[in-house]
């Protein structure tokens, strides 16, 4: 049966939310098998100590514990960097910490037992000796040669130095400059907070040798890769990684951590089962942390507000270690967006990665992309003040132009498509820009803060394509793969390596297989996340799924098509070129009535019984797809907000958000990941701040200390789109994970420094907390 009506571009609800609103889901901590064991980690209370002895008697003689590991037990490689950049140095990460401890919560041992709660008890008796060492958990000071030494081997801390542009061009279009404005600018450490903490199960077969992990992972393939062959050395078959359903990943689910490496390693030597559990304050400790820069930025303008150049200098905090892409996120994700959406002629970056005593980082929502937006909106709302002009006109001066596509920047970037006029345009008369400047005028008379903070970015999506990838430092392909089988009933199967952890693949994939099909959506099936059932593929992260995993099934469609169409043209004798597949059936040109059903080709396939000559039997095929260039989304977000100087509180009145993500597929789920992203950028413009003290104690350690956004403190969201198809994909979507959190830190910071405009205060760093604007605001009228 066909459908009635196209599936691409309608707004279904989730197919997999009623498992998941109903307590039927399954996560990793839902795993139960026959004589599971259980662990928790030892880990250091201090940011920076030699170790002097390990003490694990006492434990080991616990009720119910079964074992206890340290690192001189646990001897496996060392957890890897997946980004190589050039003369980067790379300290070993050990699994269990050896000799030496880097952070607070860096785990040191590992203590094995029949319950959690006697694993709990028992790893309270571990007895660590520690000589406590000096700290650094600033990036700049850690920089200086008189600082701590995390590593002999990695002076003044400086694990690479990285640039993008060109120079000497840079500093000539400053001297030619009307006006030249410059800022620090300090982009807060942020801790990711998915709603299920970490988690891992392993368990060994002794008699094949097999070992199955399931764990959190937002790249299950990838992980099997680099635990069996560069950590554990074990050949890659024989590590089934499944990571089935998770909560949430924002990034920090795609690094490699001690912890499911060391139940992998336990398991194997115990030959039992072992599962691990963060605990909420591990999570804090633990996972990968994001943002983290400290910068120096100054962009030339000419008199006319013509962006003539921008010169930039990051200090980048990188942790204790390097994390599996905790080199990528500072620099090819950060420095190529410094073009923003303007005609830039020259563009100058420089990135020093620095180790310091904390979490180490990695990709967190939008990774290295809202880092580069907040800089440049900053920046140019900073020139729109020192030019007295409008910041939206200055925006409109500037922007790239419609025409100009596909459009290369001076940061290597080629853009694919865009009109960054068009999506501005929309958010102003949405908010009623004109008219809102004017009130805003009449409320400052009255002493009524209010202000208006504009966010035009571009993201950079679907990393590619390898080949340029693995020249720049990748250690990995940047592809993705898709395989379709047909069943002899007609339903279908796809089995992508792309991994969902919330972005709703089981509805848009199935959307975008029963729409080119023209089956209904029932009768198709999408698996994801089980090395042992899936092609071997990169996983989700970085805006990827639909452009690059959607693509890798839309190119699986067209070949069962083909081979569907030979089939038909076979059974109707008529001439392939004759025949046309539409509304779920193949029928010969001209005679609609010459028709054979989507399942009747299938069926056929299968039976075998009058096949063309020649013809394998079956209807399933498998395609890599790796596109030629990223996409490039973007957008213009519009923020008001009203500033209580009394108080120093924010409130936030209206939020605008007009995006582009090329074509949609579901609407209704894009303006979902819309308003989690836009949220999650709130919270760092008001609130987020992971914090450690100068010991490199972290001080916001639990939900108690760090602040997230609440819905009662969020507006209902204004929400519309404009289209730009890409042309690197062949369905011509461009990515809407992370669009809102590039977009809406930048959009709130620049209202709120709005609206203290009257006060003369230019910038406050982020969060922009009461406290913190009530202080700027006391401070200004001592002045």
């Amino acid at each position: 049966m066909a459908t009635a009506t196209r599936l691409f571009g309608s707004s279904i609800k989730r197919r997999e939310d009623p498992r998941f609103i109903t307590g039927k889901g399954t996560y990793v901590d839902d795993v139960k098998l026959p004589g599971m064991t259980y662990a928790v980690f030892v880990r250091s209370p201090h940011a920076h100590a030699r170790i002097k002895s390990i003490n694990t008697a006492k434990a080991k003689s616990a009720p119910g514990v079964v074992a206890v590991f340290t690192g001189q037990d646990v001897q496996t490689g060392p957890l890897p960097c997946a980004w190589l950049l050039p003369g980067i140095k790379i300290p070993p990460r050990p699994v269990l910490a050896q000799g030496k401890v880097r952070y607070v919560g860096e785990p040191v041992a590992i203590v094995i037992a029949e319950s959690a709660y006697a694993a709990r008890d028992a790893a309270e008796l571990v007895d660590v000796q520690y000589e406590p060492l000096p700290a650094v958990v600033d990036c700049q000071k850690a920089h200086a040669k008189s600082a701590s030494q995390l590593f002999d081997d990695v002076p003044e801390n400086q694990s690479f130095d990285w640039s993008i542009g060109d120079k000497a061009k840079t500093d000539e279009a400053f001297k030619a400059a009307a006006v030249v404005v410059k800022q620090r600018l300090v982009n807060q450490r942020l801790i990711t907070n998915a709603i299920e903490p970490r988690a891992c199960a392993a368990s060994y077969a002794p008699a094949t040798g097999d070992l199955t992990l399931w764990v959190t992972s937002q790249n299950p393939h990838v992980a099997r890769l680099l635990i069996a062959a560069f950590i554990l050395g074990m050949p890659e078959h024989k590590l089934r990684v499944i990571s089935p359903d998770v909560g949430g990943g924002f990034g920090s689910k795609i690094p490699v951590y001690n912890e499911e490496v060391a139940v992998s390693w336990v398991s194997k030597a115990l030959g039992r089962p072992v599962k691990w559990t963060a605990e909420r304050r591990e999570s804090f400790m633990n996972d990968a942390h994001g943002r983290d820069h400290i910068t120096e930025a100054e962009m030339a303008f000419d008199k006319a507000g013509k962006i003539l150049g921008l010169r930039v200098t990051t200090h980048a905090n990188l942790g204790a270690y390097l994390s599996t892409m905790g080199s990528l996120v500072p620099s090819y994700l950060y420095g190529p967006l410094l073009s923003g959406v303007y005609t830039i002629a020259t563009v100058f970056c420089r990135v020093w990665g620095v180790l310091t005593n904390t979490s180490p980082t990695d990709a967190l929502r939008g990774a290295g992309r809202p880092e580069a937006a907040y800089l440049m909106e900053r920046m140019v709302d900073l020139g729109a003040r020192s030019l007295d002009m409008d910041p939206a006109e200055l925006r409109k001066k500037n922007f790239i132009p419609a025409d100009k596509f596909p459009y290369q920047t001076p940061v290597a970037f080629v853009y694919d498509s865009g009109n960054y006029g068009l999506a501005l345009e929309k958010a102003l008369e949405m908010v009623g820009y004109k008219k809102l400047r004017e009130e805003q005028e009449k409320a400052r008379k009255s002493g009524q803060y209010l202000g208006i903070g504009l966010s035009t970015y571009i993201e950079a999506s679907g990393p590619a394509p390898s080949q340029v990838a693995g020249a720049l430092g990748a250690q990995a392909g940047l592809w993705e793969s898709a395989s379709v089988r047909v069943h002899p009933t007609g339903m279908v199967t796809v089995f992508t390596g792309s991994h969902s952890h919330g972005q709703g693949h089981e509805t848009t994939f199935a959307q975008l297989v029963a729409d080119d099909l023209g089956i209904p959506i029932e009768h198709v099936e999408i698996v994801h996340g089980d090395t042992g059932a899936i092609p071997f593929g990169m996983g989700t992260y970085g805006s990827r799924s639909a452009a690059v995993g959607g693509s890798a099934i839309y190119t699986s469609l067209q070949k069962i098509k083909e081979k569907g169409r030979k089939i038909a043209a076979h059974l109707l004798e008529a001439a392939e070129g004759d025949i046309v597949f539409e509304g779920g059936k193949f029928s010969v040109k001209g005679s609609p009535d010459r028709a054979k059903a989507w399942g009747e080709v299938a069926l056929m396939a299968y039976l075998a019984h009058n096949l063309p000559q020649g013809m394998e039997p079956g209807l399933e095929v498998a395609s890599f797809f790796d596109p030629p260039n990223f996409t490039f989304p973007y957008g213009a977000h519009i923020a008001v907000v009203e500033v209580d100087p009394e108080t120093g509180s924010v409130k936030i009145l209206r939020y605008v958000a007009v995006d582009d993500v090329g074509k949609v597929i579901n609407p209704m789920i894009v303006d979902g990941m819309v308003h989690g992203g836009v949220t999650h950028g709130i919270g760092q413009a008001l609130w987020e701040w992971g914090v450690y003290d100068d010991n490199g104690q972290l001080l916001t350690s639990t939900l108690m200390d760090y602040a997230m956004p609440k819905a009662d403190q969020l507006p209902m969201y204004e929400t519309d789109r404009t289209v730009t198809p890409s042309p690197v994909n062949p369905i011509g979507v461009k990515g809407a994970g992370e669009t809102g959190t590039i977009a809406s830190t930048a959009a709130v910071a620049n209202a709120v420094l709005d609206a203290l405009a009257p006060f003369g205060i230019t910038h406050l760093d982020m969060p922009l907390t009461p406290a913190r604007i009530w202080q700027a605001v006391k401070a200004a009228g001592k002045k």
